[in-house]
């Protein structure tokens, strides 16, 4: 006795071996053995064989009219061999009343489901409607077929390019365009990104990078809708200072800028003075909503994407020759101990005597210049001469807090590696990836940064730790310790960070710059005009959810931007090796991989994986052949030639307050493994 059951969706056949009153031990042709409920049971028959009798019935339910048989089914239930001898013949043979099983089973849009062998027509307009829908699918699968041919070809249909970075990056994976290229990448075995560039989706490698970071982030483009810089309505009395600022020549947002009174006097007063559109702008007012869609400035080489519109930018920032809002930090300390003695905020305008700029002053302005009147630096700027005593104090004042600060640490901080700066000459606008690049280095901690790096310190922390005490909420930075993983993030909590050894870190001097330092500027206005009652008539209050939200839109924007940031660095870094034909580089191994080891370039912002480096150690210096470069992919590999050093140099662990963003080779979302085959309602 042989049966026809289904099983998981699909009916097979197999000789009973045994059968008890709900179930049979039935085996299959394979040989294996299976229990079936006898409610699954659809036929029982004594020949053919069953795998015979499914061979001649899928032949016969391929070429049954699913039309006619849906006129010729009974109005109600009905069996298969009801429906069997209504479309072959009175008596149906065993494999017509299969082939009408089939038919019927494999056909849902025609005809439903009503129990075991049993069925009831669809209704007319479900019919049409499915019918319309397979037509549908069927004109998408040809598309598909005919673009990802095109792709293979080499030539790109106009939706694939539409859509390009949308496949790429943020893929509809039941989108035709995504299908497409998932299928010709199959077809020809080329990785979607060679497939596309092949294919001329791709024609320049900077704009590519660039419409990605656009279509991520600024969807709807980068300009500003018409606004107009409010006016300071404040009466603010006038410092008696002179400020100067510290910033690099391409700085149009100057955000700080710091003041030296009571020189020889034995106390001295230290002032920080900060771009106060705080004093202008309203929370939830049309420009607050502009810079909280943006959260920060862009920055890139050649090129950036300020938070504020450049006329507002121009009316708030503490522009040479000009007395200008801001919030100030006044602390005083004893100027033969450096002792702290007190400080202060004020809401004030500030005469700004000075735009320096370190690029231009680094090489004027050393520690022996700093620290040693007698010494002369022929040709001296006029502007740097005539402040060399506020900023050799401020030079011994920073030495002075970066110990102390050192102490809480339990280590100093390290500055081993350079700053490198990307210059573009001559660009005009947005650059276009052709531009050529310079690369310079600027060792960390030099005279101008270290000063200018504990003044901000100094304000942040301060203020961090004074809005704390007023019970005034703001955004907050905070390590828990220096332990590898353990990585600087943000709260709304005053809590230490280790990494810049201070009790509370609260940005705040960026506010032109960094929607966060806007937001603690709010804060410390309200603390600057109502102290202890602070709490009351701050924007924001204790448990804000407002306050998470920007927290939270923050941390994300900021990433995305840094990582843009470093992803263009790394361009215009490939580019340079191209421009100037580097072929080997020197390089340090500073991790271990699966088949190789990562390494990065002694004298350039580089990060890549190197090959034949087996046998040697973390920190061991090298020299590097080049393989290809790939400008889209932001990749190059590289070969160990040569060891350079005897030993491994001592691995030093990255100490600086905030992570380094480290920029590879990019990651796309197109996954070969999505399959045409996937179910409909089911995600491909």
């Amino acid at each position: 006795m042989f049966v026809l059951f289904e099983e998981a969706g699909k009916y097979l056949g197999g000789r009973v071996l045994s059968e008890a009153e709900t179930s049979a031990q039935v085996e299959l042709d394979s040989g294996k053995r299976v229990k079936v409920k006898g409610a699954n049971i659809v036929l029982r028959f004594e020949k053919p064989a069953p795998a015979a009798l499914l061979d001649e019935a899928r032949t016969l339910a391929a070429g049954m009219d699913l039309d006619l048989a849906w006129e010729f089914a009974s109005e109600g239930e009905f069996s298969f061999a009801d429906l069997a001898a209504d479309y072959f013949q009175a008596n149906p043979s065993l494999p017509q009343q299969a082939a009408a099983l089939l038919a019927l089973f494999e056909a849902p849009h025609y005809f439903r489901r009503a129990g075991k062998g049993r069925f009831k027509k669809a209704p007319a307009e479900i019919v049409q409607q499915a019918l319309a829908a397979i037509e549908k699918k069927k004109l998408v699968q040809a598309q598909i077929a005919d673009w990802a041919a095109q792709l293979a070809a080499g030539e790109c249909p106009a939706p694939v390019r539409d859509q390009l970075y949308k496949i790429l990056f943020k893929p509809d994976k039941n989108a035709p365009e995504y299908k497409a290229v998932v299928e010709a990448s199959r077809a020809s075995q080329r990785p979607p990104l060679e497939l596309l560039r092949r294919a001329g989706a791709i024609d320049s490698p900077y704009q590519f990078h660039w419409r990605r970071f656009l279509f991520e982030n600024f969807p709807k483009g980068t300009a500003f809708p018409p606004l107009q810089a409010p006016a300071i309505a404040d009466e603010l009395p006038l410092a008696g200072v002179q400020a100067f600022s510290v910033d690099d020549s391409h700085t149009t947002e100057i955000d700080d800028a710091l003041s030296v009174e009571g020189l020889g006097s034995g106390t001295v007063r230290v002032g920080v003075h900060i771009a106060a559109p705080g004093l202008a702008l309203v929370p939830g007012s049309a420009i607050d909503q502009v810079a909280r869609a943006r959260m920060s400035t862009v920055y890139m080489p050649g090129h950036k994407i300020t938070m504020l519109p450049d006329d507002m930018v121009e009316a708030y920032t503490l522009q040479e020759g000009r007395d200008c809002p801001a919030v100030s930090l006044y602390t005083e300390f004893d100027e033969a101990t450096l002792a702290f003695k007190s400080s202060e905020t004020k809401l004030e305008r500030v005469p700004i005597v000075a735009n320096l700029r370190h690029d231009q002053l680094d090489s004027f302005i050393t520690q022996p210049w700093l620290e040693d009147a007698t010494v002369d630096a022929g040709g001296t700027p006029e502007a740097a001469a005539r402040l060399r005593a506020p900023l050799s104090f401020l030079f011994r004042l920073a030495k002075h807090l970066k110990a102390q600060r050192e102490v809480v640490r339990g280590k100093p901080e390290n500055f081993n590696r350079p700053d490198y700066n990307f210059r573009l000459p001559g660009v005009q606008g947005e650059p276009t990836g052709e531009e050529q690049v310079e690369i310079s280095t600027r060792q960390r901690g030099a005279p101008l940064d270290l000063i200018v790096s504990e003044a901000m310190i100094l304000a942040n922390s301060g203020w961090g730790g004074w809005l704390a005490e007023l019970g005034v909420p703001a955004l907050y930075r905070s390590q828990a310790s220096l332990a590898p993983g353990i990585k600087v993030r943000m709260g709304t909590k005053a809590l230490p960070h280790a990494g810049l050894g201070v009790k509370s870190y609260a940005w705040s001097t960026s506010p032109l710059r960094r929607y966060t330092d806007l937001v603690n500027q709010w804060q410390i206005i309200a603390a600057a005009r109502h102290g202890r009652t602070a709490a009351l008539a701050a924007p924001f209050k204790p448990k804000d959810a407002d306050l998470f939200s920007i927290l939270s839109g923050f941390d994300a924007a900021y990433s995305a931007y840094n990582a843009h940031q470093a992803g263009m660095e790394r361009f215009w870094t490939l580019k340079h090796l191209a421009q100037q034909g580097i072929t080997e580089l020197e390089a340090t191994l500073i991790k271990d991989m699966p088949n190789g080891a990562l390494a990065r370039a002694d004298h350039l912002p580089l990060v890549f994986d190197v090959a034949g480096a087996q046998g040697l150690a973390r920190g061991a210096r090298v020299r590097v052949r080049l393989g290809e470069i790939d400008e889209i992919a932001l990749d190059v590999h590289g070969t160990v030639i040569e060891r350079l050093d005897a030993a491994p140099a001592e691995a030093t662990v990255e100490e600086e307050g905030d992570e380094e963003e480290v920029a590879g080779p990019i990651a796309i979302a197109v996954d070969l493994a999505d399959s045409e085959a996937a179910p409909e309602n089911q995600p491909a």
